[in-house]
């Protein structure tokens, strides 16, 4: 039987800090699953999940924790542990004027409305023809039935006048449900 654990990792980026992680996991008998990662700023980051024997989880925790020495700083979760909803997904592109606030503005209408952000991607870069910074940002969001799509976009759109708002249904994802079920 295999035990379903995620693991964080952050570290001080450095050639060989992938093959480390794999090679725990391997030598525990683990199977690499999932997984997003990225150096920013110096620094290394992800998530991933494993599959791993359950008699070897508690060996392989103690690994992954003697690699702190190192600087590789490694939590590690039992898998499912959450409630599954039964979301649709939306893609939510967001462009505007760079200024502080903007995440704790749009987190905030997204969760009075009750959607959980599934991922998120953001950057700052040079607006064409001016020296003002852009703000972007990609998020994709995970909605119940019966969130309001129509009121949430409107929210959105009354942040700032500069912020330009694209909120659109995912290949494969029913949302379709939620007009219908606004309708009824």
């Amino acid at each position: 039987m295999t035990i379903p654990l995620i693991l964080t990792v952050i570290s001080v980026d450095k050639p060989g800090l992938v093959e480390s992680l794999a090679q725990a996991i391997n030598r525990h008998g683990g199977n690499w699953l999932d997984s997003r990662m990225a150096r920013m700023a110096g620094q290394f980051a992800g998530i991933l999940r494993v599959d791993v024997p359950a008699g070897e989880v508690e060996a392989l925790r103690v690994e992954l924790e003697n690699m702190s020495s190192a600087g590789i700083n490694i939590q590690l979760a039992a898998s499912g542990q959450g409630e599954e909803l039964p979301l649709g997904t939306l893609m939510l592109n967001l462009v505007g004027n760079d200024r502080p606030g903007i995440v704790h503005e749009v987190s905030a209408i997204l969760a009075r409305h009750g959607v959980n952000v599934e991922q998120l991607d953001t950057c700052r870069e040079p607006a064409p023809m001016t020296a003002d910074l852009l703000f972007r940002a990609t998020i994709r969001l995970g909605v119940l039935p019966q969130t309001d799509i129509d009121a949430l976009r409107a929210d959105l759109e009354n942040l700032a006048d500069d912020l330009m708002v694209e909120l659109e249904e995912t290949a494969g994802s029913d949302t379709s449900a939620h007009a219908m079920a606004r309708h009824e």
